[in-house]
Formats: C-alpha cells, sequence, structure tokens
C-alpha cells in the first residue's frame, strides 16, 4: 500500500463549447475544478481544426480569469507549419508554457489521414516545429490498445518513442477500462527506453452509448463486465452516476496500488465525477466547501 501514500498529480481536459449554454456548463465545471489545483488543464481542437477559433478564445479566458495553467492542443491537420507556429509564438507570448502536440483525426468524410502540403506530416515534426519557438512542456498522445491506423502495436510504439526523442515532455494515454492494457503497455514503454511519464488517461462515463461511439472511433476496447455493469440504467442517470463514480474510482486506486501518482481526467466539460474521483484519492480544495463562510 506505500506506493498509495503520495497525494497524486492531476490535470483535466475541456473541449470548446458549441453553444452559449454548453459555455455555461464549461465555465461551471472549470469553477468547480480549480481549485484542486491541477498540474494543468488542457484545451482540445476539433477533429478538423474546426473549433480553433473557439479553442484560441477559451485558452485567452482560462488564462486571464483562473489562476491555471492552460494547455492548448495544437494538430497537424488543415493548416501549414506556419500557421500552427505562428499559434505557438502567439501562445507563448501571452506567457503559455504547456502544449499537447497531436496529429489531429482526419475530416469525418476523408478516407483517411492524408498530411496537409506544406503542413507537420505528424505529431513527431510538430514536436520538433515546437521546440523552434520556445521551450514549451509538450505533451503527447499514447494508446495502450494500439492507435486504430497503426499497422502494429510495434510500429505504434516505435512512432511514440519518436514524439519522445523529438523532445515531449510526457504522454497521455487513451481512455481504458483494463488496468492491466496500461500496465503492460508502460512496461513496453519501459523495454523501448522511454522514460518521460506515461499518463493514463482516465474517462468517467456520463453517457455510455456516446462513450461507446469514442471507444470504437480510437481502438479502445470495452470490456464485458463494464457492458454489464451499465446495461438497463439509460433511464436512470442517479444509479449511473453512482455506477460511473464507482468505476472510476476503482480503475484509478487499482492503478495508484502498481506506482501511478499522475491522471489526467477527460471531463468532457462536466465537473461532478471528476470532483468525486478527486476527492477519492485525497486531491481536495484547499478551502473546505462547506463551513468556509463561518471562519
Amino acid at each position: 500500500m506505500s506506493a498509495m501514500t503520495a497525494k497524486p498529480q492531476v490535470s483535466f481536459e475541456f473541449f470548446p463549447p458549441a453553444t452559449p449554454k454548453m459555455e455555461e456548463t464549461l465555465w461551471s465545471s472549470i469553477q468547480r475544478l480549480a481549485p484542486l489545483k491541477p498540474r494543468f488543464v488542457s484545451v482540445t481542437y476539433g477533429a478538423d481544426g474546426s473549433t480553433r477559433d473557439r479553442t484560441h478564445r477559451i485558452v485567452r479566458r482560462i488564462q486571464t480569469e483562473t489562476r491555471l495553467t492552460c494547455a492548448p492542443h495544437l494538430t497537424c491537420i488543415g493548416a501549414r507549419r506556419e500557421d500552427v507556429l505562428a499559434a505557438a509564438r502567439a501562445y507563448w507570448s501571452n506567457g503559455i508554457r504547456y502544449l499537447v502536440a497531436l496529429r489531429g483525426d482526419p475530416p469525418k468524410d476523408a478516407a483517411g489521414y492524408v498530411p496537409e502540403p506544406g503542413g507537420f506530416a505528424y505529431a513527431a515534426d510538430l514536436v520538433e516545429g515546437l521546440a523552434t519557438v520556445g521551450n514549451f512542456d509538450v505533451s503527447v498522445a499514447a494508446y495502450p490498445e494500439t492507435h486504430p491506423e497503426a499497422p502494429s502495436a510495434e510500429f505504434d510504439l516505435d512512432n511514440l518513442r519518436r514524439k519522445i526523442d523529438a523532445g515531449a515532455t510526457r504522454a497521455i494515454t487513451q481512455f481504458f477500462f483494463e488496468p492491466d492494457a496500461y500496465l503492460r503497455f508502460r512496461d513496453r514503454c519501459a523495454g523501448k527506453g522511454i522514460k518521460v511519464t506515461i499518463v493514463p488517461g482516465v474517462l468517467p462515463i456520463t453517457n455510455f452509448p456516446r462513450m461507446l461511439k469514442f471507444a470504437a472511433s480510437c481502438g479502445a476496447s470495452v470490456p464485458d463486465w463494464l457492458r454489464d455493469r451499465f446495461s438497463g440504467l439509460d433511464d436512470d442517470p442517479e444509479t449511473l452516476r453512482m455506477i460511473a463514480a464507482s468505476t472510476a474510482i476503482e480503475q484509478v486506486e487499482g492503478l495508484r496500488r502498481h506506482g501511478v501518482d499522475e491522471f489526467h481526467f477527460y471531463t468532457l466539460n462536466r465537473a461532478e465525477l471528476t470532483f468525486a474521483i478527486c476527492h477519492a484519492i485525497g486531491i481536495r480544495p484547499e478551502t473546505p466547501a462547506l463551513g468556509a463562510a463561518h471562519g
């Protein structure tokens, strides 16, 4: 149990909202999670770069209205090298030192990934390019169950190695549900000489059918025990929340027993489950939420 004594580090991912109502939800989630003092919060880009302006706007707002460290996503999709590096320079001049560098997903109607003419071809190239702008702390993606487009697990691991060799600071994994998938992957990374932290990405399940779609698109397996645990709860949001919280807490505690002390939460812009999981692993606001007014 000694592996679980230190308080873990956490980071949170948000996405740019599409409507004013969704923006309200995002900001109340940010306010709820900010007192947990995450290492950073990341803000995603649309699959094809479509949310670029919204991403920049949310990043600016987090930067000016909170004390959070913001890590915008940058991708290779739909932009020339100069444009991506110009965005990185603008971030640098605004005091942003953390970035998440990704290849990005091709637009939905595309047959497959084709590098942008005049753009960065792959995430390793992007990481290398960012180093010419400034000494960013760069996170990259890792796939415990192999990227769905990779010809083999070995190829995928070599690609991660290239990203690390290009200067990435850490790898954040795609979500997964079997702790063994992560632990085996961590061992394989060590065997390849990858020495950076492999941070497990955790997806608290707010909507099971939507999670199944995510999982199908990114190559994450959904075990039978998980399907069974969530079956019949589509019209019972209260029980679903309880099951979702206990499932994610179980997953995180299981990883902590194996010495994992850093977690990245895919919040889907909602705070409740992520806040509950953090509470369970000892990450709490410095000022208690209740009774604070009586001090």
